[in-house]
């Protein structure tokens, strides 16, 4: 990757006035300014400058690190301070050419990009020459950062868009070394803070787990639903089929749903034979059990979010009631878990904070951006993980039996993935958060309209208890001596822990 700027400050009098001063913050810059934040030899290059008729001429180059937009806003400021002790002032700043070269086998000059005047493929790599209106305010705002991350979206949907199945990374934090390699679950059990439930994949939280599950849940309201206006609902968890046709689910949810059976008859009378068989035998008839119940009416909760749906069905949302922020915490979710079930990680009763919002593309895109962006500040800030993020397969689509990704290019799943040391160097990461932008899928199989005639969009994200635990302690461990000090703050004390003779 390289970015290059040919350009020039503008000065309110000639510079030659202070070229000592500037010729000192040039020869200085390249192991100063320019190299602040980058690895060693990997900040922004000074190719050339010279004074002119009341201007200064830079020539720039860089990497991903420190580039040009950003170094010469910082060579403007020394310059500007320097200028300013003769009274000459910095008056704006005029691009002559300005290019990112990204390497790249696919040809993208025809993909129309904004403040990109053309684009240039030599089969190895693309060079987007930028409008020389891109100027001082367009660099302070990012432009040009955010024109390289959509010419890489664009790379991307390209590369993948013809697979059936697909991961991509996105961004990964930096690797770190792990104190504690232990299967946390083990030591959970070992330091009873959980039990095995009686049904598969089931576990009883003692205090100390369930306070780690109501801290998670404090630093989602704290840091993510309170600031981005979430407003709380309670979705039904118990899901008829009207709801998965409509969302889509019926297509292909069946061999990981738990099925909601009604008894055939409430009267007493019907079901004497099966308490009379448990009085004399202490078991349960199942197989009796099975002749006296009706057939499925759906399943127990999911996907969290399709049961929300109902409440907007038909309806014709007024234009200032967008964008709809909510959440749901209010029961479990139940799949039965294929690959088989592990630890508290992968469960078939789960504890989850469902977080769904509608509004028109804009406000959704909007909406999830600012969620990634307060999943980042968590992750990293307050629990201290080693983390990454990945665009996959949709996960509408991927609960629907579906391959391949979304036919646009914003909608779609990000996997928040990250290690788990005992696992080893190579083992699988586990995927513990995901934000889903989906589209118009659900406005549209629930017929939900805006009063404006708007195409309405949706995304959804689950945050999953059990997950943050697993991956949280499986890279702290268990003595909150180990765990960082802002998770700390907001934990407290530890709650006293039931000792079994």
């Amino acid at each position: 990757m390289e970015f290059y700027l040919n350009c020039s400050l503008k000065t309110s009098a000639d510079p030659a006035v202070a070229k000592d001063a500037i010729a000192k913050i040039m020869a200085e810059a390249e192991t100063g300014i320019l190299a602040k934040g980058a690895p060693v030899g990997e900040g922004a290059k000074i190719k050339s400058w010279s004074l002119g008729d009341n201007k200064i001429n830079l020539e720039l180059t860089s990497g991903k690190n420190v580039r040009v937009h950003d170094a010469v806003l910082r060579l403007r400021k020394q310059i500007a301070e320097a200028l300013g002790k003769s009274k000459i002032g910095v008056r704006g700043l005029d691009v002559e050419k300005f290019t990112i070269t990204v390497p790249s086998h696919h040809d993208l000059k025809n993909k129309s990009i904004p403040y990109v005047k053309s684009v240039l493929f030599d089969e190895k790599a693309q060079t987007l020459c930028l409008e020389l209106d891109v100027g001082e305010s367009e660099m302070k705002n990012q432009v040009p950062d955010r024109i390289l991350t959509l010419l890489e979206d664009k790379i991307e949907q390209v590369e993948y868009g013809a697979k059936a199945e697909h991961w991509h990374l996105l961004w990964e934090s930096e690797d770190r070394p792990f104190h504690y390699v232990n299967d946390p679950t083990e030591d959970m059990l070992k330091s009873g803070w959980l039990k095995r439930g009686a049904g598969r994949g089931q576990w009883i939280h003692g205090s100390a787990s369930t306070k780690l599950f109501r801290t998670f849940e404090k630093i989602v309201v704290d840091e993510i639903l309170t600031p981005l206006g979430y407003n709380e609902m309670i979705f039904p968890k118990m899901i008829m089929w009207d709801i998965w046709k409509h969302s889509g689910h019926a297509k292909g949810i069946y061999p990981e749903i738990y099925y909601v059976c009604p008894p055939k008859t409430r009267d007493p009378a019907y079901w004497e034979d099966v308490m009379d068989y448990y009085k004399v035998t202490r078991e349960v008839p199942v197989e009796l059990i099975k002749t006296k119940i009706g057939d499925p009416i759906g399943g127990m909760c999911y996907a969290q979010c399709p049961p929300c749906w109902g409440f907007f069905q038909g309806e014709t949302i007024a234009k200032d009631s967008l964008p709809i922020r909510v959440f749901d915490r209010s029961g479990t979710s139940h799949r039965y878990e294929s690959g088989g079930i592990h630890g508290i990680e992968r469960v078939d009763e789960f504890h989850r904070i469902e977080l769904v919002w509608l509004g028109t593309k804009e406000q959704v895109v909007e909406t999830t951006q600012k969620l990634h962006e307060r999943y980042m500040h968590i992750f990293n800030d307050i629990l201290d993980l080693k983390w990454r993020k990945a665009w996959v397969t949709p996960w509408f689509m991927a609960q629907e039996g579906l391959a391949g990704i979304a036919a646009d290019e914003v909608t779609g799943t990000t996997d928040y993935e990250a290690p788990l040391p005992y696992r080893g160097k190579d083992g699988e990461w586990l995927e513990f958060q995901n934000v889903s932008i989906n589209g118009e899928k659900y406005p549209e199989g629930f017929n939900v309209k805006c009063q404006t005639g708007e195409p309405l969009w949706s995304g959804c994200s689950g945050v999953g208890l059990e997950r943050w635990t697993a991956t949280f302690l499986a890279q702290h461990g268990l003595d909150p001596e180990n765990w960082p000090e802002e998770f700390k703050k907001r934990f407290g004390e530890m709650p006293k822990i039931v000792k079994f003779m």
